[in-house]
């Protein structure tokens, strides 16, 4: 349709809720709004164009037609159109990323369970916390919890292994609680959980008082060194707690969102206040926005953020009022199960917040462009030195990883605009290639990879502007016989380490290698790059021959199929703790007769193994 022609159409609309969904030529889902009054909002599309922001300009200019769905209350047309989002996932829509980069601290609520990291959080009724900036600073705070009240981090699972074998050393140290020993009961552990759920929630006085208690009680029965113990864990609670720089003086459970802008970005910041105590950030950067178009983005903010990635606090303080701030009060306390208020803060210390969360977000922003300015600068120079008709945007790294040639697996990363894109990591099992022929099955990955693209397949598009190999001339000439079989022009080139396994150079097919130790930014960034496919390949190596090992070890018992051999492995986690359980937990998990040749397996071989070290002690000996 023209311009007039959608306008025509807007006009005809109902003053009534609802939903619009915004389509280009090709019947494509580009955007998806709500309104209080259809015809006004979609109005205002395809009038006064010029008012308009950059982003909004560009959107009108591809809607092709438009489409509504009524509403009874503008409540429920928010619902849908949260619904319509998460499905389509329009072009124009705020969008926020996945949250696999942003994970959670998960708590199930077993005896002994332990904190773990996990990308999504899950209506199983397991406590969770965060999300926090990344799986460094969550693997941070595991180690913290682990050093401050003592949690297990060894391969056990309590309480099957209690007993089973010999304290490790961290018992010794007293870096460990002595789960392992029998001696801390379930309720006694569950008592240590609490009160790092305490630390965590940021209620540290709950905590304070409660250690006190707990410090008080043991002096009086003269357990002096649990005393002792319990007052150090006092000191590093007090000493977290006062070294929180902002604390709220009403002690609420709070989110603070503030939007700021620049240079036509906008960056939504999250401050999370609980228990009164700044206790973590997140930020969104968005591009093609300008500071009309606040309300708007902090609405869509708010609707994916608690709807995906955290639970609603009591109140929600905003730095710009929103259009539907009822509906969106109902639907936050929906959420909630339970009220949840949005605020506006004019004055005072709630102002001083938002502000604190602006100077976050205009921050983000400066370290968002400082950060694409130095990329550019580099994929500049690194187009320079590969002699690349343009700047690479998109490279894609692959490398070979096996045990002497066998379990072979290659790992393929993206490095997107500088940034590692993890969503687009792919992982191949080599299935024609064995004997540790690096090259044949450099060929063969890159291959596949690139049959997919020639194919369509969406999860494989689009192409790098470059690939990089891990190895010398040969396998970046695997690589390229690739690219032309399948018709692409896409430059590929090897990436050469040096004694320190570092990479020292880029190789042509053709044996030119290009020096990067002249230009820093450039081998910083291959280096990080090299690293990466490097890990990822190893990984899953690590997975795959694992799985092999205990394949074949359990394989050679009678009776145990592939089945058993799955059933065993679940109840009992490792081959290692088959080995030591008695027939009867074994008969748990699969009939007498396999339980009792199990176990005859395993005590046959612990025999011969000692047998085989009494012979080479007494050979030692003589």
């Amino acid at each position: 349709m023209k311009l007039e022609q959608l306008r025509e159409k807007a006009h005809e609309l109902p003053l009534e809720p609802g939903v619009y969904i915004m389509k280009d030529s090709s019947g494509e889902i580009i955007y998806v709004g709500k309104a209080k009054a259809l015809r006004n909002r979609v109005s205002q599309y395809f009038a006064a164009l010029a008012s308009h922001s950059p982003k909004t300009r560009t959107m009108v200019s591809h809607i092709d037609d438009f489409e509504t769905i009524f509403a009874k209350t503008e409540f429920d047309a928010l619902l849908l159109e949260n619904t319509l989002i998460k499905k389509h996932k329009p072009k124009y829509n705020i969008l926020l990323k996945d949250d696999k980069g942003y994970p959670f601290l998960r708590l199930g609520r077993e005896d002994y369970a332990r904190f773990g990291i996990v990308s999504k959080r899950k209506n199983d009724g397991a406590v969770y916390f965060g999300p926090y900036g990344g799986r460094g600073s969550a693997n941070s705070v595991i180690r913290l919890l682990g050093e401050l009240f003592l949690f297990p981090n060894c391969g056990r699972k309590f309480p099957r292994d209690i007993g089973r074998d010999r304290p490790c050393l961290r018992l010794d140290l007293g870096k460990c609680c002595g789960v392992c020993t029998g001696e801390v009961s379930a309720e006694q552990y569950g008592e240590l959980l609490h009160q790092a759920c305490l630390l965590l929630e940021g209620k540290c006085g709950d905590l304070e008082q409660r250690l006190g208690r707990e410090m008080e009680a043991c002096a009086e029965n003269l357990e002096f060194e649990r005393a002792a113990s319990l007052r150090d864990r006092l000191k590093t609670v007090r000493s977290l707690q006062s070294s929180t720089v902002v604390q709220t003086s009403t002690g609420a459970d709070m989110d603070v969102i503030a939007c700021a802008f620049l240079n036509a970005r906008a960056c939504v910041t999250v401050l999370s206040y609980m228990g009164g105590i700044l206790t973590g950030k997140y930020s969104a950067v968005f591009g093609g926005f300008e500071q009309g178009d606040a309300a708007d983005i902090l609405e869509s903010f708010i609707k994916q953020f608690y709807g995906s990635m955290a639970p609603p606090p009591k109140e929600v303080c905003l730095s710009h009022p929103v259009e539907a701030q009822e509906a969106l009060e109902q639907y936050l306390s929906a959420l909630k199960d339970g009220r949840c208020r949005i605020k506006y803060p004019q004055r005072g210390s709630g102002l001083e917040r938002v502000r604190l969360a602006e100077e976050n977000g205009r921050l983000e922003l400066m370290e968002t462009e400082a950060r694409e300015a130095r990329t550019g600068k580099s994929m500049d120079m690194l187009r320079e030195m590969l002699s690349l008709e343009k700047a690479p945007q998109r490279i894609e790294s692959y490398d070979i990883s096996n045990t002497a040639g066998t379990d072979p697996v290659a790992s393929m990363v993206v490095l997107q605009s500088g940034k590692l894109l993890k969503g687009a990591y792919k992982r191949f099992k080599v299935k024609t290639v064995r004997g540790g022929d690096d090259t044949g099955a450099m060929s063969e990955v890159v291959g596949r990879r690139l049959a997919h693209a020639a194919e369509g397949t969406e999860s494989f598009l689009p192409l790098p502007d470059l690939i990089l190999v891990d190895g010398a001339a040969a396998q970046a000439a695997a690589a390229e016989e690739q690219v032309k079989k399948y018709g692409f022009a896409i430059p590929v080139f090897g990436m050469v380490k040096d004694s320190r396994h570092r990479t020292r150079a880029l190789i042509s097919s053709g044996g030119k290698e290009i020096g990067l130790t002249a230009a820093p930014a450039v081998f910083a960034m291959v280096g990080r790059l090299q690293e990466e496919v490097h890990r990822f390949a190893v990984e899953y190596h690590h997975k795959v021959r694992e799985k092999t090992v205990r394949g074949s070890e359990l394989d050679n018992i009678p009776g145990v199929g592939e089945t058993r051999r799955r059933a065993l492995l679940k109840r009992f986690g490792s081959v290692r703790a088959i080995a030591a359980a008695s027939e009867e937990e074994l008969m748990q998990a699969v009939p007498k007769n396999v339980a009792a040749a199990v176990k005859k397996y395993f005590t046959e071989k612990r025999n011969e193994n000692n047998n085989g070290k009494s012979k080479g002690q007494t050979a030692g000996d003589s």
